[in-house]
């Protein structure tokens, strides 16, 4: 296929066909390819009929949350998001997503022996491998994650996984799976804790000052997340930007909750 010059216009209006299941998925999300105006890409497309209700997330819907967060990522400048349109499809309305693929010898991720992380990489935390023994869960110190550690404390991503990162062959690094994010209160559950209580980036504080503006009532950000999240989601965004910016530092797990997702992979 093609590579689309404007995915979203193309996810948008291009013409969806199924072509099978990602059985893997725990709510439904379809492989598909789409066409318009001579163009071809493959995609993902979750439609809203096929999501489990969350008791903690009663409020819209896991599209419009995945949609909300590729806005946020495009206002970051980032890219971190694959393009993501919300539109009809052949089983009602749902989340469409350029279709990502991966370089599987990227490693991001590692257990490691010891109690410090080795060079180039950041300690997560010990986890439990089998017959009592424990590793140490690291990530790498890359500036492409620690941009996604940064999205993620602004759109309270209640589920990053290493599963939902996706490192390109030509060195992007995309992140997936943001149904349940935006909730007002604090739900942070992430494998991207190396940098917990780091000074942020002068790159980081420069992005987080341009969210605020764009956050701001009548601004173009606050524009565009009307249509997909609450008011109150709106107002505990701008909150977390504005305490990212006042800390000047990467949030730490708050203890009240488990901070890294289960299963982490």
């Amino acid at each position: 296929m093609t590579p689309p010059v404007n995915a979203a216009e193309l996810l948008a209006r291009g013409e969806l066909t199924v072509r099978g299941r990602i059985r893997e998925a725990s709510n439904a999300a379809l492989y598909c390819t789409v066409s318009y105006d001579g163009q071809d890409a493959a995609c993902i497309y979750k439609p809203v009929a096929g999501e489990r209700p969350l008791w903690d997330f009663p409020d819209g819907t896991l599209a419009q949350r995945e949609v909300a967060a590729y806005e946020v990522s495009e206002a970051t400048g980032w890219g971190l998001v694959p393009p993501t349109v919300l539109r009809e499809g052949p089983y009602g309305e749902g989340m469409c997503q350029l279709w990502v693929e991966v370089a599987p010898e990227a490693e991001l991720l590692a257990l490691v022996d010891g109690e410090e992380p080795g060079p180039g990489w950041k300690a997560v935390g010990f986890a439990e491998v089998g017959e009592g023994r424990t590793a140490l869960l690291v990530h790498a110190d890359d500036e492409r994650l620690r941009r996604l550690a940064v999205l993620d404390a602004v759109i309270n991503n209640a589920d990053r996984k290493g599963g939902h990162l996706l490192p390109t062959g030509e060195g992007r690094l995309y992140g997936i799976d943001h149904g349940v994010t935006f909730n007002a209160e604090n739900k942070l559950r992430t494998l991207l804790w190396g940098w917990a209580g780091e000074p942020l980036t002068q790159e980081a504080a420069d992005v987080l000052e341009g969210l605020r503006k764009g956050l701001a009532e009548g601004g173009p950000l606050t524009a565009r997340l009307e249509p997909l999240i609450t008011g109150a989601e709106i107002d505990a965004t701008r909150a977390r930007v504005g305490a990212l910016l006042a800390s000047g530092t990467h949030p730490e797990p708050s203890g009240e909750w488990p901070a890294i997702p289960w299963p982490p992979v």
